[in-house]
């Protein structure tokens, strides 16, 4: 038994967009001053589907997306616009421009003296020594100017860090205009008196923070400084600001010593340029004491960082049930007003999240926060070359962090929820699979999260409309909807995009696919919606016209195994030419069916094969759990062979203790004469190698040659997390041959060769390479 998934091509510009598109943009790229003199040729220009939505046409900050572009400098955020907008974030959010001590200007994010920052730290410009541009970390007014008229051609929105609760703690190196325009007075009486309990409202607000100076946040001639500033911000193209240590600044009904109220969020947020057009929001850290529902009503905007951990956490525990997501963790408040993220600068260097989240879980977390209606999602980008075993990666202040922000599943979700304004959510584990979670926004869209480690077939009620979807992701996986039911394959540790009404609708298609049939023959129903020229070419034969519903028939008196490959072609309405291909196997009925399992050797020697089916309305089984016993043959490998006829048969392995897939887990896929570890399967036939790579990286990429051809480009092929802890695994089609030549590298400048000799493997199977060691079968 074969399950194939269908492979498909993208679309090209001329077939995704119609004239009112094309009108629309136009209209666009005018009104954003970025029609330049080749614009003449975009006619004749093609670019793939995910790049179409890469013209932001967000009027509001929070509508899209914020990129926090952690220390890079204003000239780097410039020189990187265009990848950010592809990536489809609507706005970026600077670390602080204001002035800062330039005592000790090594551009290390953390150099030797971690206390006191003589070696270089990210965090001297969180020390303002006067609220004016510019720093030697991030770069000039000018330079900042420079950075928001880029951004304006792309219509993103640049938010400015400020910091206005505290200044550097050497007041000698504090801006004398600024302490005059206070008349002396810059500071609170307590200011320089550290916190010592943090649920009183009176120390919160006007104690010291760390060792910083607790300005004088009531004082109107801060405060007419402080606007000053802002308003050069935006006079030199902000559009928003970020408010550092909100908690700290008092509210209007706190505490009033000598009968001053705090008007300062009063001042901040009116008296400002362009006020009503100017996104606001603070960061108001949770923990106690936070007042958020009131820093909402008079900032616009809060973080929520108890959400934060909630979904490191379900992320970390591979929980996604709705009950352990839905809940933003702010109590009755507006959700809508509330900033979301996976993780904050904070998080990442004082609360260990660098540790705890790989790369792969970072794009899960964002794509649960991001596909959901409320909550302007921020996402933290790390310093570049880091990783779970390195903190700072390359250590620069001023550079592009990692390139995590271009994945393309991250794109593709930040397009989605551009797409998405207005629409209402609906958050569904499949087959109450708690591993995985769909986030639908009305009628037009879903966003489907798997954090198994293994693929999963979903089979799940849906509000979008009767059709064939292509995920807008680089795997372009398709899915189908057919009489409100949602089916197809997650795969695993990742995320499907779909949307409707948009470019990324399959239109050539057919209907009800199945992968095998058992029959004698197969009727086929041939989709071609808004397809001209449509046509249907099987193994290679004479191409034949078809129309929307036709119906086709294969397999009268063809042998059993015979293979069909289904090619469909056709014109969009621009008369461009695109196909896809779909493979059917006709399988015979009553076959035995034989499955292999490669147990881990902390497992007893009683293994059991659950097989089941719940493609129907009812769940089928050949036995009750834990299933039948597998029989164990003289490689001590174990097999089961079965007979029963199912359509979709998953197949959980256990020893009536421990089971693969984990327990609440959805079965793996049944594949006849497939081979499975705990991982999944590993190989189904004699033409693959498996082998699983024992590594400390937190990611690993395998780089190798097959027999005597051209070897995988750097870096090579990205593999999967094992189950088994430590190891890495990728499995790789041999297409006939049997040596392999492989080594291994993290992606950030470290190999693994063997010492310049590399890996030679001579044979197909499963192999385990460890220290140096190649050894047969798995850990």
């Amino acid at each position: 038994m074969m399950i194939n998934k269908n492979r498909t091509i993208k679309l090209s510009f001329k077939q995704l967009l119609t004239p009112l598109l094309i009108f629309a943009l136009f209209i666009i790229l005018i009104q954003n001053n970025i029609l330049s003199a080749n614009a003449q040729n975009m006619q004749d220009s093609s670019v793939n589907a995910n790049d179409l939505l890469s013209v932001n046409t967000n009027e509001r900050i929070e509508d899209g997306t914020i990129l926090h572009a952690f220390c890079w400098s204003f000239n780097t955020i410039k020189e990187n616009m265009k990848d950010i907008a592809d990536a489809g974030f609507t706005s970026i959010q600077t670390s602080p421009i204001n002035e800062i001590n330039s005592d000790y200007s090594n551009m290390k994010l953390m150099g030797s003296d971690t206390s006191n920052g003589t070696d270089g730290a990210w965090w001297w410009h969180y020390q303002p020594t006067d609220w004016k541009i510019g720093n030697y970390q991030l770069g000039t007014r000018d330079e900042f100017i420079a950075m928001c008229k880029k951004a304006d051609e792309y219509n993103i929105k640049i938010i400015v860090d400020v910091v206005p609760n505290h200044t550097a703690n050497n007041t000698e190196k504090v801006s004398k205009n600024l302490i005059n325009a206070c008349n002396g007075n810059l500071y609170h009486d307590t200011g320089f008196t550290a916190v010592s309990n943090w649920s009183d409202r009176l120390q919160c607000t006007r104690y010291s923070l760390i060792s910083l100076p607790d300005v004088n946040t009531e004082d109107s001639g801060f405060q007419d400084y402080f606007i000053s500033y802002l308003n050069d911000c935006i006079a030199c193209g902000a559009d928003g600001f970020r408010y550092d240590t909100a908690k700290h600044i008092g509210l209007p009904d706190d505490d009033r010593p000598y009968g001053v109220v705090n008007n300062f969020w009063t001042r901040v947020t009116s008296e400002i340029r362009n006020a009503s057009e100017i996104f606001n929001y603070g960061e108001v850290l949770q923990g106690g004491n936070e007042r958020i529902s009131e820093y909402i009503k008079v900032i616009g905007s809060t973080t929520t960082s108890s959400y934060g951990y909630q979904i490191r956490n379900a992320i970390n525990g591979n929980n996604l049930s709705v009950s352990n997501i839905i809940n933003y963790q702010v109590g009755d408040v507006d959700t809508s007003k509330l900033v979301t993220w996976v993780e904050s600068h904070d998080n990442y260097i004082n609360d260990g999240t660098w540790q705890q989240l790989d790369d792969t879980k970072i794009k899960l977390a964002w794509a649960v926060i991001t596909a959901r209606k409320d909550g302007v999602p921020l996402f933290f980008d790390r310093p570049y070359g880091s990783s779970t075993n390195n903190k700072w990666g390359s250590n620069t202040i001023g550079i592009a962090g990692s390139d995590i922000y271009k994945d393309d599943e991250i794109a593709a979700v930040n397009k989605f929820r551009n797409a998405m304004i207005g629409e209402s959510e609906n958050l569904i584990n499949p087959n109450n699979n708690s591993q995985v979670l769909m986030i639908e926004r009305g009628t037009k869209g879903a966003v489907l999260v798997n954090t198994s480690y293994n693929d999963v077939t979903v089979n799940t009620s849906t509000n979008l409309a009767d059709a064939a979807y292509n995920s807008i992701t680089d795997d372009q996986t398709m899915y189908y909807v057919t009489n409100g039911k949602l089916s197809g394959t997650i795969p695993s540790r990742s995320v499907s995009v779909l949307m409707k009404d948009s470019e990324y609708e399959s239109k050539l298609y057919i209907e009800n696919f199945k992968a095998y049939f058992t029959s004698d023959t197969c009727d086929i129903i041939l989709r071609a919606k808004d397809i001209t020229n449509a046509t249907y070419q099987i193994n290679n034969g004479t191409s034949k016209s078809f129309s929307d519903g036709d119906t086709i028939t294969i397999g009268k008196g063809d042998a059993y195994n015979t293979s069909y490959t289904l090619v469909l072609s056709g014109n969009d309405t621009n008369g461009e030419k695109f196909s896809k291909e779909y493979t059917l196997i006709k399988k015979e009925p009553g076959k035995e069916n034989t499955v292999y399992f490669q147990k881990p050797t902390s497992w007893s020697n009683n293994i059991y094969a659950y097989v089941y089916d719940e493609s129907e309305s009812s769940v089928k089984e050949i036995a009750p759990w834990p299933g039948e016993a597998m029989k164990i043959n003289e490689n001590g490998v174990y097999s089961y062979s079965f007979e029963e006829e199912y359509e979709e048969p998953l197949i959980i392995f256990n020893d009536g203790t421990n089971q693969a897939p984990g327990s609440q887990e959805q079965g793996f896929l049944l594949i006849d004469g497939g081979t499975y570890s705990i991982d999944g399967l590993i190989t189904k036939q004699e033409n693959e190698i498996t082998i699983y790579y024992y590594s400390s990286w937190s990611g690993a990429n395998i780089h190798y040659k097959i027999g005597n051809k051209d070897w995988t480009s750097v870096p090579g092929i990205k593999m999967k997390d094992s189950k088994i802890n430590g190891y890495k695994v990728v499995t790789i089609d041999m297409a006939g041959e049997k040596t392999l030549t492989v080594c291994f590298n993290n992606g950030n400048g470290s190999w693994d060769n063997n010492n310049d000799n590399n890996y030679y493997i001579n044979n197909t199977g499963i192999y385990t390479i460890k220290n140096g060691t190649i050894t047969n079968g798995i850990p």
